[in-house]
């Protein structure tokens, strides 16, 4: 498997791309920022990229998303929860820093549990919701991509419109953990990490 992170935008946002190195069929996960970075990335690689992934709808998730789409046609992929926020610049928080942005419609609304074929690697969504309503994972392999649901050391804010620190906690406790400890997870924001080390040493999760 082909994965490449990329740190984009002024809030360091996690962009990932994936692709089956046989067939170089990709996905992009959060292209948040930098477009030219992103396509830069496809370009050299020679990907074709198939699906592009939100795992929740957050500006510093979602500002490259019109310039990505359009460069790969890719179809753009979200919980349905969280959909209105690419149409609204004050649910995706964009108006507040200043850019007031829309996003393109999902091609693809999302529930939880669907299985998604990128060449020979199939990725699962998870419904992980807490941070936003429509907040997702993404399961590929031994890797879990857990947007600004789970860091290294730490959880995502839940003091946003729709935000809920029970349901962030559930998500992590009944969706995540039981996936398996020796999981990688590559988190929205910040460094890698694994399940069973965020078991033992992220504060959040010492009583669940």
């Amino acid at each position: 498997m082909f994965l490449k992170r990329l740190q984009v935008g002024a809030l360091a946002a996690n962009c990932y791309i994936i692709a089956d190195e046989k067939n170089k069929n990709a996905a992009i996960i959060d292209p948040g920022a930098d477009a030219d970075k992103i396509i830069e990335t496809i370009t050299k690689e020679h990907l074709i990229v198939k699906y592009i992934f939100l795992t929740h709808g957050h500006s510093d998730h979602i500002s490259a998303l019109k310039e990505v789409k359009n460069a790969t046609d890719a179809k753009i992929a979200i919980h349905e929860q969280d959909a209105p926020m690419l149409l609204s610049p004050k649910d995706n928080l964009s108006i507040y820093f200043g850019e007031g942005f829309m996003q393109p419609p999902p091609d693809i609304m999302l529930k939880g549990n669907e299985k998604f074929a990128v060449g020979d690697l199939v990725l699962e969504i998870i419904h992980t919701p807490g941070h936003t309503p429509g907040g997702i994972s993404i399961k590929v392999g031994n890797i879990v991509f857990t947007g600004d649901t789970l860091f290294a050391g730490s959880v995502g804010r839940t003091d946003f419109p729709g935000g809920s620190y029970d349901e962030l906690i559930n998500s992590i406790r009944d969706k995540l953990l039981p996936l398996g400890d020796n999981l990688s997870i590559l988190p929205g924001h910040g460094e890698s990490s694994t399940l069973s080390i965020e078991k033992k040493i992220n504060p959040f999760l010492c009583n669940i």
